[in-house]
């Protein structure tokens, strides 16, 4: 168990450290037998299609094609990107008379490998816990030809020298228009058949430089209709991470037990620093920036604070867990996270009261006090996502750590998931070689004419070179205005959409990004989401919004990777308002200058919060038991929120209303498990 913890110690160091280019790897495509001589051109296109059989896939496909193309960056001829494309039907890729909408998806990270999601999420092929495979129905190729495409160069199965990797997203944008300029001459019908380009995550920083770049292009190569943008990093690290911690906490209030001492003292905090914006319909005035405010008592470390740039939970996971090894050698915690019975919420229960009992013998003014929440909390700042993380983790039921694993037990990427450890995501062994009789079979690798001199990774953690996973580029928010403005001009649609169980980039930040920026020449939407949108089945799926070329969409029951969660609800999305022209949420002009909403309005729809799920999932590695909170307690939290927006008084004791226990203690100091903030204090919690 140890080694396992300080395996994690040192990649949490990895991730932060900035490396030489001597240290940086350098790969190359390999060439396969009947690669074609000469420049890239409709002949490489047999060369190019997978053929070979595909370990473990006894399903139909339809046809694909892989391979690495060069991104045309002079004096680096290996820098090249990978991609996988599945054709809609057999041959509409390869038609010179096509004018068929295609699509690409992008990853994020940065550095994560967009394999994952072909084999994880939106693609047709969907690889297992077990690393099987099997045929994934709602793969989004099913609505239009579609690539998944690996970069910057030198992520998952693209390539670079060791001096060629990408210094900024300027270059990110300039690799990528030279890559689809190459592209095209392998499949000459894309340059006028009309783009759609999607991707989600960090993608939401990835895409807006690429479609600067593409606005800055004299001649570009293809022709951009529409981008999408699931849960991205579009705004600052403030605004999609911290800002939105209050809304997560009313989405799932399991996660502080629906203790209503705790909410009014986040809320308190969220208003402290300046989180509390007013989100008008239309926006009344620009959304000032907001400031990033560090805790005051104790030193965070720059991966911390980096994690805000670049919102990547593999940081985020492995600096928290780097600091648990220490602390289990020295005692135990199995009790704290034990959540195989019913003991342990008792003995998260009496850690309450204890603490709060000897926190308040104990108090001074360097220490956190809960009856004074006026004062910004000094040991957090405004963390407020690590804080509520940590207030889970070590008094709700059933959030823990696991020891036996190292396994994070709060998913960023989906609250409602408590699964500890998770089950496993992992392709590797399926793209890189499977093994049998301890001999390497490289089938897929061969099939898809991948590198020989590297082995796919899910996560690259350098893809800016000597800076690693820091991107010193500024938010595309800095920009967001100027591109919607020539997005106008050159009439390509945004959609920017959230799944309601994210809490890494939870759906508020990206409302207030949408209604910081002036697109079709007037700032933000004239009116608040609330049209409701309906799966094929007919039940509710979410809320859609649009307006002047932009078009908002938040998905019920789905998390921060929206296509695996809900793949069916996500094709969905796609068929009808990505590549469809779906008018449900658009809102209409008459001759009178009276606005209406094709869909309706619905008012309860209009707040600010769709309310999550009542289950929480938890087991090991997969879900052995769903943990409902009673009954007459999410009433009374409910009554709770109802009356707190009216302003009415619900109880002189709001908490025994809610049916929970004594507040959760007046200080959060020494004893506190700040898992999640990388820090553990080694007094004793219990």
């Amino acid at each position: 168990m140890f080694g396992l913890l300080r395996a994690f110690t040192l990649a949490a160091t990895a991730l932060v450290s900035y490396v030489s280019s001597q240290d940086l790897p350098s790969s190359f495509p390999h060439v396969y037998p009947g690669q074609p001589s000469g420049d890239l051109g409709p002949n490489w296109q047999d060369y190019f299609e997978v053929t070979d059989t595909l370990p473990n896939v006894t399903f139909p496909l339809t046809r694909s094609f892989a391979g690495n193309i060069p991104v045309g960056r002079s004096g680096h001829p290996n820098d090249t990107l990978f991609f996988w494309a599945f054709e809609k039907q057999n041959g509409t890729l390869t038609s010179n008379q096509s004018t068929e909408p295609w699509g690409i998806w992008l990853n994020g990270g940065p550095g994560s490998s967009s394999m994952a999601g072909l084999l994880f999420e939106n693609g047709p092929i969907r690889i297992g816990p077990d690393y099987g495979a099997s045929a994934n129905k709602f793969s989004w190729n099913t609505v239009a030809d579609f690539f998944w495409i690996d970069q910057p160069v030198g992520v998952g199965f693209s390539t670079a020298d060791s001096e060629g990797y990408v210094a900024d997203e300027e270059q990110i944008g300039k690799d990528f228009m030279g890559f689809l300029a190459n592209l095209v001459k392998v499949f000459p019908s894309l340059t006028n058949r009309p783009l759609y380009l999607s991707g989600e995550s960090y993608a939401g920083t990835y895409i807006p430089y690429i479609l600067k770049t593409y606005f800055g292009t004299s001649n570009p190569p293809v022709k951009i209709a529409k981008i999408a943008i699931g849960d991205g990093s579009v705004g600052s690290g403030q605004e999609f991470e911290l800002l939105p911690a209050v809304s997560v906490i009313e989405t799932y209030p399991q996660i502080i037990g629906y203790d209503v001492d705790v909410y009014k003292y986040f809320k308190q905090q969220s208003h402290l620093c300046g989180y509390d914006v007013n989100l008008t319909y239309p926006q009344n005035g620009i959304i000032p920036p907001i400031a990033l405010n560090l805790p005051s008592a104790r030193d965070v470390p720059f991966a911390l604070q980096s994690r805000l740039r670049f919102a990547s939970f593999q940081t985020f996971q492995t600096l928290a867990l780097s600091r648990v090894m220490e602390r289990s050698e020295t005692e135990d915690l199995g009790a704290l996270w034990d959540t195989s019975n019913e003991e342990s919420l008792k003995k998260r229960e009496e850690g309450k009261r204890e603490w709060r009992e000897r926190r308040l013998a104990e108090r001074d003014l360097e220490r956190r006090d809960l009856s004074n929440p006026n004062v910004l909390d000094p040991w957090y700042g405004c963390l407020l996502l690590d804080e509520f993380i940590d207030y889970a983790i070590n008094f709700t039921f059933p959030w823990n750590i696991s020891l036996t694993t190292g396994e994070f037990g709060f998913d960023v990427y989906d609250v409602q998931d408590a699964l500890s450890p998770e089950a496993p995501m992992d392709a590797s062994v399926w793209m890189n070689a499977l093994f049998s009789l301890l001999l390497a079979d490289n089938r897929t690798r061969t099939a898809i004419h991948a590198p020989t001199s590297k082995d796919w990774e899910l996560t690259f953690d350098s893809p800016f070179g000597a800076n690693g996973s820091f991107d010193p580029s500024p938010e595309p928010m800095t920009f967001l205005t100027d591109l919607a403005t020539n997005a106008t001009a050159h009439n390509v649609s945004v959609i920017l959409y959230s799944g309601n169980d994210d809490t890494l980039i939870a759906h508020r930040g990206t409302e207030v990004v949408i209604q910081n920026t002036t697109f079709g020449g007037v700032q933000g939407f004239s009116r608040k989401p609330s049209t409701p949108w309906q799966d094929d089945s007919g039940n509710f799926a979410g809320i859609v919004h649009q307006e002047r070329g932009w078009t908002y969409v938040l998905f019920k029951g789905a998390g921060h990777l929206v296509p695996a969660k809900n793949p069916a609800n996500a094709l969905v999305f796609v068929r009808e308002f990505f590549i469809g022209e779906n008018a449900t949420g658009l809102v209409t002009t008459d001759s009178s200058g009276g606005q209406q909403v094709i869909g309706g309005e619905d008012a309860p729809l209009a707040g600010d919060i769709l309310p999550g799920a009542d289950e929480i999932f938890y087991g090991p590695g997969t879900t052995l038991s769903t943990f409902v909170f009673p009954e007459a307690t999410r009433a009374a939290w409910t009554s709770f929120i109802e009356a707190q927006a009216t302003g009415s008084v619900l109880s002189t004791d709001d908490n025994a209303a809610v049916g929970q226990s004594p507040p959760w203690g007046a200080v959060l100091g020494a004893g506190f498990i700040c898992v999640s903030s990388t820090l553990l204090l080694l007094s004793s919690l219990l």
